[in-house]
């Protein structure tokens, strides 16, 4: 009696760790999968360039270094240069994307929107593998929770892994979308964002460049967005950008979002902030000039819209000088980190009122001027 009930006992034993084993091994599986597809802002150094991009690594450079020390960066997660070769793969659109590209002559501008609209096109109609597309969405759920609220709204940023380096600069040639809302948006974005890759602009620098089109990967940025579009945003630059003199912060700043001032869409408010007062604890603003600020951009029902700015707060400064001040300080705080004069972008939250980081990257034009001040 004795012997079939051990036997039974050791049947039993054997059928659960097998159980146990099969069920770590697939856990172990998912789990890689979703560390190879995403990393997040916490796991990030500028040294994941190569996997990330220059946007990412820095903002995951920022987030696990710099807000232990008081300076708020929103959370968020990237898609990794995997997910972009995956994607290429599964669809086959390497040697597609390669036969579309033959004979392109970058000189004449139809040819190089009828390439460009037919690539992105075919990247618009693929499809991410399920594996990615599992771990995208498992990334987003986790982000909701994170923020504590459901279908959180993301920003969505293109960011090439030869992005921000000194010897090619991307910065700019790639699309970030706004005001994304739930899985399917978010997929949809990120797709956008790859093909963006591919617009006119892009693939006729990287003609110039002599660089491969199919050798550069694109990482996708996820962040939490800040409701600057019932607030504030701009950039921030810790040298003077007219005469590379690098003694100054340079703030500007307008309502809504920042897309608008990025891209030059309106006058903003200007700011010099002299670093050597700020850092022996003075309120060194050293100059203000108003800007126009006559619109704005804010949320729509999907994505977003265009505004006009009241008259009464076109006259007014879109920052307070404590503002003004905390903004520059966390602009020398970056600059310290790197070693190297930044170009920033920033929000002011409209509904908690606090300010954010969110973006930085190495400034590359006028830090190169030799300073003789």
């Amino acid at each position: 009696m004795v012997r079939p009930v051990c036997q039974l006992v050791y049947g039993v034993f054997i059928n659960i760790s097998s159980t146990f084993a099969i069920f770590s091994l697939l856990s172990f599986l998912c789990y890689n999968i979703q560390t190879m597809y995403i990393s997040w802002f916490k796991d990030l150094t500028i040294k994941d360039i190569p996997t990330v991009g220059g946007k990412n690594a820095s903002l995951g450079e920022m987030y696990a270094k710099l807000t232990s020390k008081g300076m708020k960066v929103p959370n968020g997660f990237a898609l990794t240069a995997d997910v972009y070769w995956d994607f290429i793969k599964e669809n086959k659109l390497d040697k597609r994307i390669k036969d579309t590209l033959k004979g392109l002559d970058k000189k004449n501008v139809h040819d190089l929107a009828v390439v460009g609209g037919k690539i992105r096109k075919m990247i618009l109609e693929a499809r991410f593998s399920k594996d990615a597309e599992k771990a995208i969405v498992a990334a987003y759920k986790e982000l909701c929770k994170f923020s504590k609220k459901s279908n959180i709204d993301v920003a969505v940023r293109s960011s090439a892994t030869a992005e921000d380096l000194p010897d090619a600069s991307f910065a700019g040639q790639q699309e970030t979308y706004l005001n994304v809302r739930g899985e399917k948006e978010l997929l949809l974005s990120s797709k956008k964002c790859i093909a963006s890759l591919f617009t006119d602009r892009a693939i006729s620098y990287r003609e110039d460049k002599g660089y491969d089109h199919t050798a550069i990967a694109l990482s996708v940025g996820v962040q939490e967005m800040v409701r600057s579009d019932m607030g504030t945003s701009g950039v921030m630059f810790t040298l003077d950008t007219e005469s590379g003199f690098k003694g100054v912060v340079l703030i500007n700043s307008a309502y809504g979002l920042g897309e608008y001032v990025v891209k030059g869409r309106v006058t903003p408010d200007q700011f010099y902030v002299f670093k050597d007062g700020l850092k022996n604890g003075f309120k060194s603003i050293i100059s203000k000039q108003l800007g126009t600020k006559e619109v704005k951009l804010v949320y729509g029902k999907v994505g977003t819209k265009q505004e006009k700015v009241k008259l009464s707060d076109q006259k007014v400064y879109s920052l307070t000088d404590e503002e003004v001040l905390q903004l520059s300080k966390w602009g020398v705080m970056i600059e310290e980190h790197y070693g190297h004069p930044m170009d920033i972008e920033w929000a002011k939250d409209g509904l908690n009122g606090q300010l954010y980081i969110v973006q930085a990257r190495s400034e590359t034009v006028r830090s190169k001027i030799v300073n003789v001040i």
